[in-house]
């Protein structure tokens, strides 16, 4: 007898994949190698275009199958959210996010599973940052999870705790690590793509917007101090936030525009280049649930600069140069220090080079999808 596990696959082919939608693809395909003997794996998609129906197949080889909803994504997540619609059936369902068919089941009768993953909790500590649709929808889907899922995936620890100051789940919450995106590697094309991009000679990587909880701001503030070298920055994020201007908020802070460069929405093979090239990788988040940007710093051999944000602190594990946030305009000061130290200490880099690519090899796919099938085995 063969066992099915049906992994929900829709954000590969939402409108904005995103970061949900990368560990959606990298996860199911992870999933598909480690499949065990006499199992199998399908896909779960919303109604939608044969192309995406194509587009998932190219991408998660291997699938035994790809099931279509009747409804739409949007029609889908109202209906999830109400619990009114079924799934192909009874058996194991993986969920990538809280996107999912929780409904009441009873899995020592036929085998059904529902597991779902949390990426943060931002509907709850800072529910600013999302459309007020997206925060009750997250919400409403969190009390279902509560109450039907059979197991709560999250990528840390740290996240972990979190959520539990928010709901009970007693002992369904497993901690899964994420890992590199696919394709994140050097090739022979680097130094072509490196002029592509305009990177500079030696420069600062550093993700996120200009939302105060994700630090960008801070590093900008941190680079305007008196004393602090004046290296380039890449910034890895759109131009603004609200009615903030990336090269606004730098000349504020004393930076020239010529010194920084902005760069979006890169595929793999270019963010390799960027990260590999880049003199240090600064994660200065306030809160983060997940430290999979720190991983793939990690994994080029990139000195990282990060907060000490709990889950920065859970997977960095000393491999990288922790900044502690505080209160007040300290963490810009710190922030500074730290840069200044990298930028002119190589061997400090060198040490800090070493010990993410030791770090890094901590996180894998294949470690990932092998802890999802079995936990679907225990449950």
């Amino acid at each position: 007898m063969t066992t099915t596990l049906r992994v929900i696959l829709d954000q590969i082919v939402a409108p904005v994949p995103g970061p949900l939608g990368r560990y959606t693809h990298d996860l199911a395909q992870a999933i598909v190698a480690a499949t065990p003997r006499d199992c199998e794996v399908e896909g779960i998609i919303s109604a939608s275009p044969p192309d995406d129906h194509d587009r998932v197949l190219a991408e998660i080889p291997g699938l035994a199958g790809l099931y279509k909803t009747t409804l739409a994504r949007r029609e889908l997540a109202g209906a999830w959210q109400l619990g009114l619609t079924t799934s192909p059936g009874p058996g194991m369902i993986h969920a990538p996010s809280l996107f999912a068919p929780l409904r009441k089941h009873d899995r020592t009768v036929d085998g059904s599973q529902v597991v779902v993953t949390v990426h943060d909790v931002l509907a709850w500590t800072h529910p600013e940052a999302l459309s007020t649709t997206t925060v009750a929808w997250q919400k409403g889907m969190l009390k279902r999870a509560r109450r039907h899922a059979d197991a709560i995936v999250v990528p840390t620890h740290a996240l972990a705790e979190r959520l539990a100051d928010i709901a009970d789940f007693g002992d369904r919450v497993r901690v899964i690590g994420t890992a590199p995106r696919d394709g994140l590697t050097i090739g022979a094309d680097a130094p072509i793509r490196a002029a592509r991009l305009g990177l500079p000679p030696e420069y600062l990587a550093v993700p996120g917007t200009l939302e105060p909880r994700k630090g960008l701001a801070d590093v900008l503030a941190a680079l305007g101090r008196r004393g602090v070298p004046e290296i380039p920055i890449v910034v890895l994020g759109p131009e603004s936030w609200g009615d903030q201007h990336l090269v606004t908020v730098a000349e504020e802070s004393g930076i020239a525009p010529n010194r920084i460069t902005r760069l979006d929405e890169l595929d793999a093979p270019d963010l390799a280049v960027v990260l590999a090239g880049a003199t240090a990788f600064i994660a200065p988040s306030h809160d983060e649930g997940s430290g999979t940007a720190i991983i793939e710093a990690f994994s080029l051999a990139t000195p990282v600069i990060h907060s000490d944000a709990a889950a920065h602190l859970e997977v960095s594990a000393g491999a990288g140069l922790a900044v502690p946030v505080g209160v007040g305009d300290g963490y810009g000061d710190r922030l500074a220090a730290a840069i200044t130290s990298i930028v002119t200490d190589a061997r400090l880099a060198e040490r800090l080079a070493i010990a993410g690519s030791d770090r890094s090899r901590a996180f894998s796919w294949r470690d990932s999808a092998e802890r999802v099938w079995q936990l679907h085995a225990d449950l």
